[in-house]
Order: structure tokens, then sequence, then C-alpha cells
């Protein structure tokens, strides 16, 4: 018997203030429930304007406890409609440590547990760095009332080894809460390797691990024009094939149904998982081998 599940995606544009962007992306989470969404996922930061563009001591004051204000909140939506929200949030853990995180409330509004980002960049405009600590929780899955689902949080989209050891501890979907654009200054064929690069790293991993991939970004002009995000959240099947794909410029709440069975289709028919030599890949663990 097919196992379907709908998921809903929320692509939106952010402001200055948490709690409109809170309100807001509950207004469009009761959107996507309406439409039939059983799992929704919101990008990533969604309370706050993508505030990494600057090394600025008062960002830190974003950050909440997690479990705390917005996931209480985000639990009674949960709880009324039943559906299960994925929120990426700015964890202050304790004084002086933040993370990245994304948490998981489940159908019935009861906090399933979180993930903390573990790959942090630190480029251009993108100074994570300065603003977030490493996980330390591992790579997480987390079993819903409709879908056993894994986090990875933007970077760690473009590793290989986090969405094979997330698909392997059982993951059925995996889910990219994202925040990515482009820089303003640059030419459209740029912009065009950019994104085509990101969507086909994720869409390896469905390849890969025979799992639907859901990656949801933000969209909209921020760091006063000088950031476009692109946009463009999407949905593969276990074969990489784009199922959906939102627009890089409007926010969009999408619904689709998805069958989890297909998992068992593509793996049986392309069997890399069966194949793979685990005996044969302890180098993985060095950072370069010189020799």
């Amino acid at each position: 018997m097919s196992k379907l599940v709908k998921v809903g995606t929320v692509q939106m544009s952010c402001t200055k203030n948490p709690s409109e962007n809170l309100q807001k992306a509950i207004v469009k989470i009761r959107e996507a429930a309406a439409k039939g969404a059983q799992v929704v996922c919101l990008q990533e930061l969604f309370t706050s304007l993508y505030f990494c563009d600057v090394e600025d001591y008062e960002h830190f004051k974003l950050a909440e406890a997690i479990p705390g204000p917005s996931t209480e909140s985000l639990s009674s939506v949960a709880r009324e409609l039943g559906i299960v929200i994925i929120a990426s949030l700015f964890e202050k853990r304790t004084q002086g440590i933040y993370h990245n995180t994304t948490a998981v409330l489940d159908a019935d509004g009861s906090y399933l547990g979180k993930y903390r980002k573990m790959h942090i960049p630190d480029d251009p405009s993108y100074y994570e760095k300065f603003y977030f600590t490493p996980g330390d929780l591992g790579y997480k899955t987390f079993k819903t009332k409709f879908a056993t689902i894994g986090i990875l949080i933007c970077w760690d989209q473009w590793y290989p080894e986090a969405s094979r050891i997330t698909a392997l501890m059982g993951a059925e979907i995996l889910f990219y809460p994202t925040a990515i654009g482009w820089a303003t200054s640059q030419d459209e064929a740029t912009n065009t390797e950019q994104y085509n690069a990101w969507q086909t790293i994720q869409r390896s991993h469905s390849v890969a691990n025979g799992v639907h991939v859901v990656s949801v970004n933000r969209v909209g002009f921020e760091q006063d024009g000088a950031m476009k995000f692109w946009g463009g959240s999407f949905i593969t099947n276990p074969f990489g094939t784009i199922l959906y794909k939102a627009s890089h410029e409007n926010e969009e709440v999408n619904v689709l149904e998805i069958d989890l069975n297909k998992t068992d289709s593509y793996r049986t028919h392309w069997p890399f998982l069966r194949d793979r030599r685990i005996d044969s890949y302890q180098p993985i663990t060095k950072r370069f081998i010189d020799e």
C-alpha cells in the first residue's frame, strides 16, 4: 500500500520585526493546512531578516531558547491543525553559545526535539561563524505522526556525508530549511550557475539515498538591496526528478502529495545502498589524503 504524505512548503520574505515574521509564517502555515498539508516546512531563520550579512553583536538579541516562545506558539498551531511543523530558529543555548537550530513539532503539538546545523559557512555576506557554534547533537531523525523525517540546514546541503548519514538513520524525507541568494552585482550567467549547482547537489542526495528531498528557501531583497534571496524552493522524488519548483520572485505556499513507498521501488531497482563498500570508506574521515 502507498504511504502518502502531503508536504507543505512556505517560501516567504521577511522584515526586521520578529513577531511580524512569526505571525506571517503562521498565516501561511494555516494556508498550507487548508490545502491539505500534513507536514509544513519553513525556511531558515524565518523570524528575522538574514542577519549574518554583517558581524553585529546586536543581532544576538534575536536569539531565543528552544523550546521557547516561538516553539510554544507553533506548538499550539500544530496541535490545532493536526500537522507537523518544521521551524528553523536562532537558538540561545546559554550565555555566549548560540546555534542555528531547527525544531520539530508533531501533529499533537508535542516538541519532538531539535537539530543544530553542523556545517557553518563563513563567506562574504554569510558570516555565520561569528554567530553560530557548530552543532553537537549529531545528525537526527524525528518520528512524526506522518513520516520519519531528517532535518539538515542550508550549508549542510553541500555535504553528501550529511544526507547519507541521515538517510541511513531512517529518514524517509530530507528537509533543508535554507537562506541563500544572489549578490545583485552578479551577472545572470553566474546566478544561473549558482542556482543550478545548489539544486543539483540536493537532487543528487535524492538519487544516492533513494529519498524525497524538500528544500525551502526565502525570497526577496535584503541587506539594503545588495542581496536577492533566490527562492526556487523545490521537492524531488527519490530519483532526483523535480516534482515542484517555486519561482525566484514570489512568496509561495505549496502542498504536494508524495508517496514514501517510492523509496522501496527506487532502492530495489537502483540498489546503491546494497552495493556500498563500507569496508573501504575509512579515508572519508580524513581532511585530505596526501598520499
